[in-house]
């Protein structure tokens, strides 16, 4: 079927994937708030700054990882490990890392659950939004912790779930969850167990593939290399669909994300060149990057000296605002939290044309020449930075007082953005479509801003460039840039 034409309404419609300041759904600030009601909050601020260091502990763990041992296991682990220990843990998820009590539990749904959900749910909902016809119905939540990335799914899919496992091995971390969801209605099934090793003996053959696993801000935790990569594989195996797999956006979470990523796509080409298949769409064969990546060659930014992370924006909850520290400063009312991601589906990435294949652009010298004098408008917009486009960029000072996550007003999936008058389209999965990786700069009548994207039709080699949009050459692809923001794509 002959692939439709871009226009450039279509054009910046398909390419909004940020989402501006997210509210926690009424549901989970009340069900926090409830756990909260129920609990002993003695010294609740010392427990927040003993998860931190937990957390720094975790980070410079991750960094002492040797590079050189890295590279060998994520490039060809077969020629790595012996032949008789391939892919056996040693010890199960929970025996090592950071473990969850009911202090560190307690810490956690005060302070860092709320952004953890927000960083799920930007992730899923650019799921949604490149793959529409998605629909899961069985889900597998590895490491789900309180049930962060639980609440995002319920809010992305309340209808179409019907069975969700879930893999914690801290037990308050279950109990926490457990009573969380409490008193929420129209539930999917939901099965907790603590160790994959555990869910593969309870589930049938028939059940074991999932159309959605999601593994949020666990494989850090992990300090070791070798087993958090048989952890993923095993993830692979029990996923029929869509694998997802979010870190923090720091350096080491990125790094993680990077060789999980560079992993699977060299397992599923070796499985196939093994088989002597080529892969198509139809047979399921092989795996693509759904997001972040427009391609599946080798990340460019690993000699670029920079990481790849994006950042969504939320606004902070009552217990946050309550138990954060704020280092002698006011506490601000939102927080920007960092992630790193990788989505993964089964197949091959769709082949077509680029968005911007028999598209003519004019430049400014030829939009004025055809211009009626009698309309002439004065456009101010050039002229004046107008305060709505740096809203979700620079960091303000709010009301210390009065945020409307207060307000319990119904609830609202939050989706990207669109005007009254602009004509609403999807991103493909082809790799015509790059990644903005960070914010763009807005320099007078110039727009730069550095993209990852494919450079060949296939999607199978990649580049990190730089690149600038004038107003002077391009002023359509001027405008869609001055409203692009961090995270969003750019066509090519």
């Amino acid at each position: 079927m002959a692939q439709k034409l871009f226009t450039v309404e279509t054009l910046r419609s398909a390419a909004k994937q940020s989402l501006k300041c997210l509210v926690v759904p009424v549901r989970l600030r009340r069900a926090i708030k409830t756990f909260f009601g129920e609990q002993e909050m003695a010294n609740i601020k010392r427990k927040v700054l003993r998860l931190s260091e937990s957390f720094r502990g975790i980070k410079d763990a991750n960094r002492l990882l040797p590079t050189s041992t890295s590279k060998q296991l994520v490039a060809d682990p077969f020629k790595f490990l012996e032949q008789s220990k391939r892919w056996k843990i040693k010890s199960a998820y929970g025996d090592i890392g950071l473990t969850y009590r009911d202090d560190e539990t307690l810490a956690y749904v005060a302070t860092r659950m709320p952004a953890v959900y927000s960083a799920c749910y930007r992730v899923l909902t650019e799921v949604k939004v490149r793959v529409p016809s998605f629909s899961p119905v069985s889900v597998l939540d590895f490491g789900s912790g309180t049930g962060a990335a639980f609440w995002a799914l319920r809010e992305l899919w309340p209808n179409s779930i019907e069975r969700v496992n879930l893999v914690e091995p801290s037990q308050p971390m279950q109990r926490a969850g457990q009573n969380l969801v409490r008193d929420a209605k129209k539930l999917p099934l939901i099965h907790s167990y603590s160790s994959i090793q555990l869910l593969s003996r309870d589930i049938n053959k028939s059940e074991r593939g999932h159309d959605l696993v999601i593994a949020s801000y666990v494989l850090g935790e992990i300090p070791s290399l070798k087993e958090r990569i048989t952890i993923v594989r095993q993830l692979w195996d029990l996923t029929r669909d869509i694998l997802v797999l979010v870190e923090p956006g720091t350096p080491e979470g990125s790094n993680i994300i990077s060789q999980m990523r560079s992993h699977i796509l060299w397992m599923e080409k070796r499985k196939c060149r093994k088989r002597g298949s080529s892969l198509n769409e139809a047979s399921g064969d092989g795996a693509f990057v759904l997001a972040p990546c427009p391609h599946d060659g080798p990340c460019p930014l690993q000699k670029s000296g920079k990481y790849c992370h994006f950042v969504q924006r939320l606004e902070r909850t009552a217990s946050q605002r309550a138990y954060k520290r704020s280092k002698g400063r006011a506490l601000r009312g939102f927080e920007d939290e960092k992630f790193s991601y990788v989505a993964f589906k089964r197949g091959k990435r769709p082949e077509g044309n680029w968005p911007l294949d028999g598209m003519k652009f004019e430049t400014l010298k030829e939009l004025h020449a055809k211009r009626d004098p009698a309309d002439l408008v004065i456009d101010y917009e050039d002229e004046f930075e107008l305060e709505s486009e740096t809203d979700d960029l620079v960091p303000h000072e709010d009301d210390r007082y009065l945020y409307d996550s207060d307000v319990p007003e119904p609830d609202a999936i939050v989706m990207p953005e669109y005007t009254e008058d602009e004509e609403i389209a999807q991103a493909d999965l082809g790799s015509g479509w790059g990644r903005i990786i960070f914010p763009p700069q807005k320099r007078g009548k110039r727009i730069e801003f550095d993209v990852c994207r494919a450079t060949k039709r296939d999607g199978s080699e990649g580049s990190f460039d730089h690149v600038v949009v004038t107003q002077a050459k391009n002023p359509a692809l001027h405008h869609q840039a001055r409203r692009s923001l961090w995270g969003d794509l750019w066509p090519f």
